[in-house]
């Protein structure tokens, strides 16, 4: 135990703190560390792409699958697969969190984050496309970070080599670290939102998430089909449910915005006190929710049937979008516009349920229990999906590892649903922090092959016009 803390301190915790200005404290953790500079480099060297292609990221979401293989995703099925996951409880529990702790002005460093993160969510894509292969088992294709990892460490495809490479095996250990320990955050989660709505016990609401996600994961291909209906109507809903409300509150908005922007650069004390709680906070729930650096995303990228490797990059950038500049703005506007002193000394879902009462009456606090329900139902269908080729690059393509995961998720979610084990959240924060470290180091050097995939795309857009 002593020995999982002390590594959860130097993934998470701050290896060093800046005395700014004004007397507050900036606190840097090396997730931090290594994900702001690298968001950083990639979007200069992506000269800006959040900003120039923007335009692009739409087309090509509007664009219908064009190929003949049946059992292959389309782009936009993978951008679903990656939103699920993306769009789950840190846009609601995490989104409260970083308010409670930071204030208004952590909204602010939220979509800077996101802006900088769709440059490297767009570089992992790439990648992953480049180096994606067949998928013997569900059809279709497979890869994401172990398979670029693989390639750079061994100077080998996968399908070349006979032997795996220690970083690329290091990444998949971490990443279903990480699944188990998300699921059973989603099962205690759920469990606790339904107890606080419906006064349902536990142990039925947990039997009913793990029956339901077992007759999904455990059949061959339901998982794409059930978040291809699952995910746009939760993020509809609660995209529409939130405009309601803004329109309810249109005379608040000025002062709202103004909060943010005031309290961002550290005009105004902030809740957790100066610039540097407010800059971190955002900060470190943007990086967590939108996943970009993580390697998370490039498992569903890499399985897309699209017509260029650019392009799938530049989907899972407008993922990048959707999750924070979007959903996230949801939450917090539904918070911001609650008057502060029906939310004082509130944190968690007590602060969120708290707005949406005031908003919707008993009727937003059963929206947010079942919101909550769909938004974390389809972060553990995603992630069951991640898991494939890291279980494939592991073990091997057979059927007994794939299952004996999916049961392993499954175990760890009805747990979770009946009581929380902080050890394993911990270790699920420390399963996605170890994925970025190992992500990174074959991620930069690689980033060249990326860019030359972005320059003849965008060379091809020149010659159609």
């Amino acid at each position: 135990m002593a020995l999982i803390q002390w590594i959860y301190n130097l993934l998470w915790g701050d290896l060093f703190t800046i005395t700014l200005p004004g007397g507050s404290e900036l606190g840097l953790s090396l997730l931090v560390l290594i994900l702001i500079p690298s968001g950083i480099f990639f979007t200069v060297r992506t000269r800006f792409l959040p900003f120039r292609l923007f335009p692009d990221m739409i087309r090509i979401t509007l664009e219908k699958k064009t190929s003949s293989k049946t059992d292959a995703i389309s782009g936009i099925q993978a951008l679903i697969i990656s939103t699920a996951t993306r769009v789950g409880m840190g846009n609601l529990v995490g989104v409260v969190a970083a308010i409670s702790a930071g204030g208004p002005g952590a909204v602010f460093w939220m979509w800077v984050t996101a802006l900088l993160g769709s440059s490297t969510a767009f570089a992992e894509a790439t990648l992953a496309q480049i180096y994606k292969d067949p998928d013997p088992l569900y059809g279709g294709f497979r890869g994401g970070p172990a398979w670029y990892i693989h390639r750079f460490f061994t100077k080998k495809t996968v399908r070349e080599s006979k032997k795996r490479s220690v970083i690329a095996v290091l990444f998949a250990l971490s990443g279903l670290l990480c699944w188990c320990g998300i699921s059973q955050v989603i099962g205690n989660s759920v469990s606790s939102s339904f107890a606080n709505a419906f006064r349902i016990p536990p142990i039925w609401t947990t039997l009913i998430l793990v029956l339901a996600a077992a007759v999904i994961v455990l059949r061959k291909n339901a998982t794409v089909r059930v978040l291809d209906i699952v995910v746009p109507v939760m993020a509809g809903l609660y995209f529409v449910i939130t405009i309601f409300i803004i329109i309810k509150n249109t005379g608040r908005l000025p002062a709202v915005f103004k909060q943010i922007f005031e309290e961002a650069f550290g005009l105004r004390q902030a809740v957790a006190g100066g610039f540097g709680a407010v800059l971190m906070n955002g900060a470190k729930r943007g990086l967590f929710s939108n996943e970009a650096g993580s390697g998370s995303a490039p498992c569903a990228a890499a399985a897309a049937d699209i017509s260029h490797p650019a392009k799938e990059g530049l989907l899972q950038a407008f993922g990048v979008f959707i999750d924070t500049i979007v959903i996230c703005s949801c939450s917090a506007m539904i918070m911001l516009l609650t008057p502060e002193n029906l939310t004082a000394g509130q944190a968690g879902m007590d602060l969120l349920q708290a707005a949406m009462h005031y908003h919707l009456g008993s009727f937003g606090v059963i929206f947010t229990a079942v919101i909550l329900w769909l938004f974390s139902f389809s972060t553990f269908i995603g992630i069951l999906f991640y898991a494939r080729p890291n279980v494939a690059y592991l073990f091997g393509d057979n059927w007994t590892s794939q299952t004996l995961y999916k049961i392993l998720a499954l175990i760890m979610l009805f747990v979770g649903g009946l009581q929380a084990y902080t050890f394993v959240w911990d270790l699920g924060d420390i399963g996605i922090a170890l994925m970025t470290v190992f992500n990174m180091l074959a991620l930069i050097p690689l980033s060249g092959e990326a860019m030359r995939s972005l320059k003849e795309y965008e060379g091809n857009q020149v010659k159609k016009h």
